[in-house]
């Protein structure tokens, strides 16, 4: 009885976190159609994303400030891994920049959806350090692939160069992850991302100055689509992933976060006006199944071989 009375509080708590991170991949879905918005007034790629991650660095620090007041002083004598931000922010700038410029060319829900790849680069670049790959990542591979063959190929057989840009971009997004995860519990992860994010903005804002023209004008005119993508995309965010998913299952956590791509394509269609032919859609469902294939068949089956063990005579 007791078991069963302290099991229900528990169970509204990840729910809590759950409904928070359907939250977060709103705002990162949406993100798509503000990030094109803020193009659409006249700022470069470049320019828009200093602006965006130079928000997004400045909101975290009175997060930084608070938590450096109530947590115990033993989690921030230890030196943050200044390299692995500063590889951090470098992928980070890289990825970020790949996609800016791939939505001058590509939709808001062909961006959000092939954005999705990074979940299956990860572990693909993981080989590399010798981890092992299961059957259902190349599966899923190959249900990715069609996806993408059916949302972004023309009848002339050409992918547009938004959709190239934005499947590399996928790329560094998975070396980014990968870079924090070898960051992961040698400093305060808030403060690793705040570094990460200057570095990207600093980057940013310098291949805007050398490379685009931008005006004060141009700036006020797209401020709505900067604070909503800095604030919200990057400092809301991206705190709330950091929270969540410390107290959700990573089943339900990787379901809730493939549907950024969902709420991209959603938000297009809702502000921008955006459609996608029935050929696309059948794309988009592949690319989800495929993102999904990779993170969930390897937990159920883990699950079954534990279920499976607790049967056994010891």
């Amino acid at each position: 009885m007791n078991t069963t009375n302290e099991s229900k509080p528990r169970v509204k708590r990840v729910f809590k976190y759950e409904l928070l991170l359907l939250l977060m991949s709103m705002i990162w879905g949406s993100a798509f159609v503000a990030q094109q918005i803020g193009m659409e007034r006249g700022l470069g790629p470049m320019t828009f994303n200093g602006l965006r991650f130079a928000l997004g660095c400045v909101s975290l620090i009175p997060l930084i400030l608070w938590r450096k007041k109530h947590l115990p002083a033993s989690d921030w004598e230890a030196r943050l891994p200044y390299k692995a931000c500063l590889g951090a922010g470098l992928f980070l700038f890289a990825a970020a920049a790949l996609q800016q410029i791939g939505l001058q060319y590509t939709s808001s829900a062909n961006s959000g959806f092939i954005t999705g790849f990074y979940i299956l680069f990860v572990p693909v670049l993981g080989i590399c350090f010798g981890h092992k790959a299961r059957k259902s990542l190349w599966a899923g591979m190959m249900v990715c692939l069609i996806g993408f063959y059916l949302m972004s190929v023309t009848g002339n057989f050409v992918v547009s160069k938004g959709d190239w840009l934005t499947l590399l971009c996928a790329v560094f997004w998975a070396c980014q992850i990968l870079v924090i995860d070898h960051a992961a519990g040698k400093g305060d992860p808030i403060r690793i991302a705040c570094v990460q994010f200057a570095v990207c903005a600093v980057l940013s804002i310098l291949s805007g100055l050398l490379f685009e023209h931008c005006s004060f004008d141009q700036i006020q005119a797209a401020s709505g689509a900067i604070a909503y993508a800095g604030l919200m995309s990057v400092g809301v965010a991206y705190t709330l992933q950091v929270v969540c998913q410390k107290h959700c299952p990573p089943a339900p956590s990787a379901i809730i976060m493939s549907l950024e791509g969902v709420f991209a394509a959603i938000a297009g269609y809702l502000v921008l006006h955006q459609t996608l032919t029935i050929r696309a859609l059948i794309g988009c469902v592949l690319i989800l199944s495929g993102v999904l294939m990779v993170q969930l068949v390897p937990m159920m089956r883990r699950r079954k071989a534990r279920a499976l063990a607790k049967t056994l005579p010891i």
